[in-house]
């Protein structure tokens, strides 16, 4: 069988979705170098900055290493902008909703509200609220945001910046889209890991 026998879902039957299932994991064995080969084409995205927005990932991922982070997290700084070239409205849910099913909770909520947390930095610039932040005071996570953006995001525009380069960080990508996904072993909600460690 090379492909299923339907033209609309409906009609389709026990062997046609056995042939799919297996098609489409299959399929998704490749995510993870999809995901690598998109973070090459962010040099190709939004210029203005000093670095290219794959210099930004890789600086926030080698921030993250530097610091003794988690595969978790170092996984999230290098793809926590990876929405920028199809969802600049709202990459940072674009990320989040990639890594969701691959990472603990905590974050794929951090990548998801770092955009808000951002703020603080720039917001009064471009009217915007640079205390958006603060809706989400008294959440567990709230501390682990502001710190993933003061230590690994909002400082990783620096030309002089010495990071380490995507194939360093390959293995680990692919380990973690490895990952059978939704785990509860993985996604460990409500659960904490320190950012840095040394």
């Amino acid at each position: 069988m090379d492909q299923v026998k339907f033209t609309a879902m409906k009609d389709g039957d026990a062997e046609d979705y056995a042939f799919l299932t297996k098609h489409e994991t299959e399929y998704t064995k490749g995510t993870a170098d999809l995901l690598l080969k998109a973070l090459v084409d962010l040099d190709e995205s939004l210029s203005g900055y000093q670095i290219t927005r794959l210099g930004h990932s890789l600086q926030s991922a080698t921030r993250a290493e530097r610091d003794g982070a988690d595969i978790d997290w170092v996984v999230s700084a290098l793809l926590h902008d990876i929405g920028d070239i199809y969802a600049p409205y709202n990459h940072d849910e674009y990320a989040a909703t990639i890594l969701r099913p691959f990472v603990r909770e905590q974050c794929t909520w951090v990548v998801e509200k770092h955009g808000d947390f951002q703020l603080a930095y720039y917001g009064q610039h471009v009217g915007a609220n640079p205390d958006k932040r603060e809706i989400y005071r008294g959440h567990p996570y709230f501390d682990d945001c502001a710190t993933f953006c003061e230590r690994w995001d909002q400082s990783s525009f620096d030309p002089n910046y010495a990071h380490e380069p995507i194939e360093h960080f390959a293995e680990r990508v692919r380990a973690v889209f490895a990952r059978t996904p939704y785990d509860p072993a993985v996604i460990r909600p409500g659960e904490r890991e320190p950012l840095v460690t040394v």
